[in-house]
């Protein structure tokens, strides 16, 4: 075992690297005799081919339809394993008291595994996690059933004039680029149980596994639990780097579209390319959409837009920052015969922002609101766990969540004016407007 690296913090997390290549964060809770554990891949939605959008969703979501069977092992004392489906396998979980779940999104794929650490069960849990990771069935004919479910839930979500605008925002602002993909009903035509195998065989491997661990065990038992986990994945999978996602490209103009569609709100959206996660202006950011649109009732939009005018009930803004730069989005819904005047209105205020920056006042009440409630934050295991993946994820330092507080509170009004200066052009910015007649 190699020695773990502790940051000497009050949330101390303990990183290391297993022998298979596989990175390990721990942060070390006996409160309670309970373990989660979150294990993310690069294998996205971002890696998806265009004509297949949604194979990394559909393929994290097939692993829970049953697992192979599983031989025998004399040399471990291990005996033979029976195939599980679907049923059984939710079975064996419920048996357990533990829950083993996947997810897939725009940059990862992502196993979560909570369970209680007694010593009669961790092992079980520890073994059923393996196999529902390691050697899942892939059934072709709950495949067919499940492509059934899911375009008839994609024919219904098109009749929302929220999935139209979602998707010609993305379509607008990403282009090209694998973030403005989406799960179709002509891409899922495309997608087969050869297809989710070929992505695990490629990016599902332990030297590709990042584990975030945050539980009662120590760091002996989180290697154990950690090499048990991947047990079942291939040693000897290919770990060359995967290919490089382009960059996403940023507007060089403002377009605006409108849809008609019989709905009694018009669904407005604003947005342009943002920034990565691991971009130095992140706390400044953050801060500052806190005051433009993120802090509801008490922001600058809804002041301007609702407030005073009666527009739209409810406005925001926010970043959704990733691997890749990911949108910064303001979105409303209004009466059509008023979206002209939303829109111009909301336009005006975020230009103001950019261009004069924040307050003093707003500064101190922004800051007094993010620090106050930085300890909901971590006030659970789960919640702690997210926070460390995101660390362990985008490379953050260890002692992020120790400093966090600090990082806002030294912000200054010409910081953030700075930050979104940089990172904002409400010039030319993607308009979508959904609803009213043609």
């Amino acid at each position: 075992m190699v020695f773990p690296f502790n940051a000497l913090a009050a949330i101390p997390i303990q990183q290391w690297t297993l022998p298979n290549g596989a990175q390990v964060f721990l942060v070390q809770s006996d409160a309670i005799p309970m373990v989660d554990v979150q294990i993310d891949f690069d294998a996205g939605g971002r890696r998806d081919p265009a004509a297949k959008a949604g194979l990394a969703s559909v393929t994290a979501g097939m692993t829970s339809k049953g697992v192979l069977a599983q031989p025998g092992d004399a040399i471990k004392r291990e005996k033979p394993a029976p195939a599980l489906d679907e049923n059984a396998l939710s079975e064996a979980w419920a048996d357990l008291g533990a829950s083993f779940t996947a997810s897939a999104g725009t940059d990862r794929m992502s196993f979560s595994l909570r369970t209680l650490t007694y010593p009669d069960l961790l092992p079980r849990a520890i073994a059923l996690a393996a196999r529902q990771l390691g050697t899942p069935a892939f059934p072709d004919v709950v495949w067919q059933r499940e492509r059934q479910r899911i375009s008839a839930s994609l024919q219904e979500a098109n009749r929302r004039p929220a999935t139209v605008a979602n998707r010609a925002f993305a379509k607008a602002v990403y282009g090209v680029h694998p973030y403005g993909l989406e799960l179709t009903e002509a891409t899922l035509d495309n997608l087969t149980v050869a297809d989710m195998q070929a992505l695990y065989r490629r990016a599902i491997a332990p030297c590709r596994a990042t584990l975030s661990i945050v539980g009662a065990v120590n760091p002996e038992q989180a290697q154990t639990l950690a090499l048990g986990l991947l047990a079942n994945l291939p040693a000897t999978a290919d770990c060359a780097a995967l290919p490089a996602v382009p960059a996403v490209q940023a507007l060089s103009a403002a377009s605006e579209f409108r849809i008609p569609f019989e709905s009694a709100q018009a669904h407005v959206l604003i947005g342009q390319p943002g920034y990565k996660r691991d971009d130095p202006d992140f706390f400044a950011l953050t801060l500052g959409n806190y005051i433009l649109g993120g802090g509801g009732f008490v922001s600058r939009l809804t002041e301007e837009v609702r407030e005073k005018r009666g527009l739209s009930y409810s406005i925001y803004s926010y970043f959704s920052p990733g691997l890749n730069a990911g949108a910064f989005t303001i979105g409303l819904q209004t009466r059509p015969d008023q979206a002209v005047q939303a829109v111009q209105v909301s336009r005006d205020v975020l230009a103001r922002f950019v261009d004069a920056g924040p307050t003093e006042k707003e500064m101190r009440a922004a800051k007094d609101n993010l620090i106050g409630g930085f300890a909901l934050r971590i006030d659970s295991n789960r919640k702690l766990l997210d926070n460390v993946a995101n660390i362990a994820w985008n490379h953050l330092a260890l002692n992020y969540l120790d400093t966090w507080t600090q990082a806002v509170e030294k912000l200054t009004a010409a910081d953030v004016k700075a930050a979104f200066t940089r990172k904002l052009q409400p010039e030319k910015m993607v308009t979508v407007i959904v609803g009213g007649a043609p």
